[in-house]
């Protein structure tokens, strides 16, 4: 066993004893590790202070050791590493592509052209299917868009044709007989406005905020990665995902932090003090 390891296996036995004390206790317990905690914050601040001054090679050198940089991150002295645009692409392809494959189709990334374009191609049946238009709109462009809200193109290079209604036997694996119904969600006094409520219909998760006589609903994922957002604060209107801080006004389901991408939305009717919302099914 390494020494490292030692370590963590004490830190554990000694987060297993306290766990089994009262709360009075446990608070103590608790306050001493914050304090300890800045102690150390601190002077890891002032030890990455004086070395940025000396030698910036050092400092990289250091950070490198991956036990120095796991301690640097849990005291948010260094930033956590993001997925590179490429990843976060390749990761949206692979939510579609069970669906594209099911159809005897695939497709691939061909070009990164920065700073907001992604050029895919349609592989099998894709690439010539009267439907591939809508695949490429309601599929891939959409996931994409969802790990990536700063791209806001998705070209085919391969130049779908159009969708042609009389090929009634071709059909996109993302299109669905869509049919809709307005369906009872809340009432008016369970809506806030200083926060959201989340609901639950038919396997959609969906957020209600109300704004004085006005109330909206919309999907309950940020369009950053997907993350729930009732957790979120709300401040004058506007909701703060609670994960990675991007925000978006409950009015209009706008993202503010990251332009041309929003919310999902759905139409909201209210009939005396309930709150319907109109749902596809």
């Amino acid at each position: 066993m390494t020494k490292l390891e030692e370590l963590v296996q004490e830190i554990n036995r000694f987060e297993a004893i306290i766990s089994e004390w009262d709360e009075s206790q446990r608070c103590v317990a608790v306050g001493l590790k914050r304090a300890i905690e800045a102690l150390h914050k601190e002077a890891l601040t002032r030890l990455i202070k004086s070395l940025k001054l000396e030698s910036m090679s050092a400092l990289r050198h250091a950070v490198n050791d991956e036990v120095v940089y796991a301690v640097l991150l849990y005291h948010e002295l260094v930033k956590s590493p993001q997925p590179s645009l490429t990843q976060r692409i390749q990761t949206a392809l692979e939510e579609v592509r069970p669906g594209l494959k099911s159809h005897n189709g695939d497709v691939e990334l061909v070009a990164i052209k920065l700073p907001d374009t992604v050029e895919v191609r349609l592989i099998g049946t894709c690439s010539n299917c009267p439907a591939s238009t809508l695949t490429l709109s309601e599929g891939i462009e959409q996931a994409i868009k969802k790990y990536c809200p700063e791209i806001t193109k998705v070209i085919a290079v391969n130049n779908p044709p159009t969708i042609n209604s009389a090929n009634s036997g071709l059909s996109s694996p993302f299109l669905t007989q869509v049919t809709s119904a307005w369906v009872k969600l809340a009432t008016v006094d369970q809506v806030p406005e200083s926060s959201v409520l989340a609901v639950q219909f038919a396997g959609n998760s969906l957020i209600l905020h109300r704004q004085g006589v006005n109330i909206t609903c919309y999907r309950n994922a940020c369009t950053h990665l997907g993350d729930s957002l009732e957790a979120g604060n709300v401040e004058n209107g506007i909701i703060t995902c609670p994960f990675h801080g991007f925000q978006y006004s409950l009015e209009t389901g706008e993202c503010l932090t990251a332009p041309n991408v929003s919310l999902k939305s759905y139409p909201v009717k209210i009939k005396g003090d309930n709150v319907f919302v109109q749902m596809q099914k």
